[in-house]
């Protein structure tokens, strides 16, 4: 007799989330010159949560020169243990406000509230403890004698992991010396503009952080503005390339983090129940909105049948729902765009001739949902092997030896990571010295820390963020 799950439904009371909010500029919440304002949705009941400033090139104008001035007059000047004082003061706010934040963030994105609570909220507050350690100590971080601050910083963040990308952006920049203008994704802008809050209340000099909200056309103004020195931007391959040709030739120094399509191994003497676990994990976190998602299972023949029963008996048991409560596993899709994007492609994995597997799982009838969902008989000609889907469907090959494994994960314009299932410790060696990837993941799969770094190769992007290299981005 299976259980039934009770609902355990974390209180969005919480949170008081605003009418209207405008953009963060030199340490003050100011009203749009020049923007017109748009909505952000729940995604889980396409209900309106809050109307947002949009910003125009004057206002980033406007946020560009408050950091230059920070930077020049408080922040760039100031010792780096000073520095370190108001991130650890921001790392501590995080952590009392972290109940909070992240019903925020599930509120804001869609992303179950367990996954907010217990993995973005604890690895965003690590994050500035972390990079607080480095402030006075950047002389001895092997990048030479003498580092010093770039100078003003944009920064351009996606809608998955929307304070967490905003960690692994603003820390390394402040412990550096620089001023940051950071513009969130216009689907998720609340975390951010509670993270201006926090500036506020850690006392944070005027100018350091400056938040500007809206959409395409304002990063395109904040990454093209003169007066930056920095650009750092995390999302699609397309815009990142974009990125790359306006700022060829100029003085600015750049890190992309692009899209994936990352290969997830299994041998055929691998922990097959841990694999699962792992599979899973790699794919249906976060609704499969992982750059890094392992959408790409490659299972050796030998062990196919036995692996793909116990992967769909696992997916059955996933639970679809709203992401408040505490037992659902998968939220709801981002956006109504990204849903669209995610049901065209499975709809051609489909014509092309792959056997589609949906969880027999109910949906909400608001919002916007999309079931957990694999293909089998899949090629490496498919399109649902080649492009990033961005979303909880997981294209399922098979290999017979480890050099076939190693060609077809390496198969793709992509390279930011993969993961290797094996009892062998020695072909995990051999698989990740192969393995075109920045980041390989041996028996696991998505796990973060601060100290490590991240980051990929070819359509992936290129520098990296965490650990000690990720200081250098942000150093001269």
């Amino acid at each position: 007799m299976a259980f039934e799950y009770a609902p355990a439904p974390e209180s969005a009371s919480i949170v008081d989330i605003r009418a209207s909010y405008g953009l963060f500029i030199n340490g003050e919440f100011v009203d749009s010159a020049d923007g017109s304002p748009f909505k952000t949705v729940n995604p889980a009941s396409e209900q309106v949560l809050a109307e947002i400033a949009e910003a125009g090139p004057t206002d980033v104008d406007r946020a560009v020169a408050a950091a230059r001035a920070a930077y020049q007059k408080t922040w760039g000047p100031m010792p780096g243990a000073e520095r370190a004082k108001y991130l650890y003061r921001i790392a501590r706010i995080i952590q009392e406000r972290s109940r909070e934040l992240a019903v925020l963030e599930s509120i804001d994105n869609g992303k179950p509230i367990r996954e907010s609570r217990d993995v973005d909220l604890p690895l965003v507050a690590a994050h500035f403890f972390y990079y607080a350690g480095w402030a006075d100590k950047l002389e001895y971080a092997g990048l030479g004698p003498q580092p010093r601050p770039l100078g003003v910083a944009a920064q351009v963040i996606p809608w998955n992991f929307p304070l967490l990308m905003l960690a692994w952006k603003i820390a390394p920049a402040l412990a550096c010396g620089n001023t940051v203008v950071l513009k969130p994704a216009e689907t998720t802008p609340l975390s951010a503009l509670a993270f201006a809050e926090i500036c506020q209340q850690a006392d944070l000099p005027p100018g350091v952080v400056n938040i500007v909200t809206g959409a395409g056309a304002t990063g395109q103004a904040l990454v093209e503005h003169q007066d930056v020195d920095k650009v750092a931007f995390t999302g699609s391959t397309d815009v990142g390339r974009a990125i790359a040709r306006s700022v060829a030739g100029s003085r600015k120094k750049v890190t992309l983090e692009l899209g994936g399509k990352a290969a997830n191994v299994v041998f055929d003497d691998a922990a097959l129940d841990q694999a699962v676990e792992g599979i899973v994990n790699g794919i249906f976190f976060n609704q499969g909105h992982v750059c890094c998602a392992g959408s790409r299972l490659l299972v050796q023949e030998s062990g196919y049948d036995e692996l793909l029963a116990k992967l769909k008996r696992r997916m059955s048991l996933l639970r679809v729902g709203d992401p408040l409560d505490k037992n659902t596993d998968i939220g709801a899709i981002n956006s109504s765009a990204q849903l669209e994007r995610i049901r065209t492609l499975s709809q051609i994995g489909e014509s092309e001739g792959a056997a589609r597997w949906t969880a027999p799982c109910p949906l909400p009838e608001r919002g916007y949902w999309f079931a957990p969902t694999l293909f089998t008989g899949v090629s490496q000609a498919h399109r649902i092997a080649r492009e990033e889907i961005f979303g909880p469907v997981l294209s399922v090959l098979t290999f017979r030896t480890p050099a076939e494994a190693v060609e077809k994960a390496n198969n793709t314009p992509y390279g930011l990571s993969a993961g290797v299932w094996t009892e062998k410790g020695s072909r995990i060696l051999w698989m990740a010295d192969r393995l075109r990837a920045g980041v390989i993941w041996a028996n696991t799969f998505n796990k973060f820390d601060p100290t490590s770094p991240f980051g990929g190769y070819k359509e992936s992007g290129y520098g990296r963020e965490g650990g000690r290299h990720g200081l250098e981005a942000y150093l001269a």
